[in-house]
């Protein structure tokens, strides 16, 4: 049996109305309402409490990271409006059968946390001497099912749109994988671009968001549902944004460690700060192998 014949039926619910203009019109709509959505919500937010604006942007608390993250159901309300507007489907659709698709999740992310906390004790190790604050481990633990699902509505969104909407919508018009396993991924990484971040650094982000994107829609052909890729996503971004963050940086307000202001940027800083490849890169390309192969293990495919 061929390694992605599961894609097939995943894909079976989108040939009805997968004409590629469609899919071009429809991922348009999506990026506009996300647009004037979030344009939309900055505008009260700014004009109604300016201080909780800057909060929302910055998610140095638990309360403002979450409400960031939970933003994002704008993006996924998008994606359901418009594949049910343009191509008379219903959202789990996109994620394929529910009942194949939650065994599938719950086993590789299983298997994807214990790889990441085992990496913990790889060197090289944080150093622990620097350390600002830690938060108080009882209220961080009792925040930890708030905190995924923060960050599950957030992938949970970009996944309905580039592994669910994207990736079946064009594997349906044009079926080999150099397509479908490209394209997608092309959007998702573009997605990660920063205008206000350096090239060098942008162009680093946005290899790996593509490289990323790749293992996630390989996963999802192998198994036919977005199971094994939101758990791929929920498990990096998890580690991501619950363990290490600079004191009132961006983002930082689920971290359990808490660095000075700008030290963990200084730890990345040399002779190849200018370099669109780098060591750290080619570590967080390995690792990034590593979960996409213990994914597959958890999978047995």
């Amino acid at each position: 049996m061929h390694a992605y014949a599961p894609h097939k039926a995943f894909v079976a619910t989108a040939d009805a109305r997968n004409a590629l203009p469609l899919v071009v019109i429809g991922f348009c709509a999506i990026e506009l309402i996300y647009f004037y959505g979030y344009a939309l919500l900055d505008y009260v937010l700014g004009a109604s409490a300016p201080d909780l604006l800057s909060a929302f942007y910055l998610g140095a608390t638990p309360a403002a990271l979450f409400a960031q993250l939970t933003s994002f159901l704008i993006l996924g309300g998008a994606v359901i409006l418009i594949v049910a507007a343009l191509h008379k489907r219903g959202p789990l659709s996109l994620i394929g059968n529910l009942r194949i698709a939650v065994p599938q999740f719950l086993a590789c992310f299983g298997a994807l946390v214990l790889l990441l906390v085992a990496l913990e004790f790889v060197p090289p190790w944080w150093s622990f001497d620097a350390l600002a604050e830690v938060r108080s481990l009882p209220a961080w633990l009792g925040l930890v099912p708030v905190m995924l699902l923060g960050i599950l509505i957030q992938i949970g969104s970009e996944e309905l749109l580039y592994r669910g909407y994207v990736q079946q919508q064009i594997a349906s018009y044009m079926p080999h994988p150099a397509v479908w396993l490209v394209v997608p991924n092309i959007l998702f990484a573009a997605a990660h671009w920063d205008t206000a971040a350096a090239m060098n650094q942008n162009a680093q982000y946005v290899i790996w968001a593509f490289a990323f994107g790749l293992a996630a829609s390989d996963l999802t052909a192998r198994t036919g549902t977005l199971g094994a890729a939101i758990a791929l996503h929920l498990a990096n971004n998890a580690f991501a944004f619950m363990l290490y963050a600079e004191q009132n940086g961006p983002s930082s307000g689920f971290a359990l460690f808490l660095f000075p202001e700008g030290s963990m940027g200084a730890s990345f800083e040399g002779a190849t700060e200018t370099a669109f490849v780098t060591w750290q890169l080619t570590a967080e390309l390995g690792i990034l192998l590593l979960m996409w192969l213990t994914a597959r293990l958890a999978l047995k495919r």
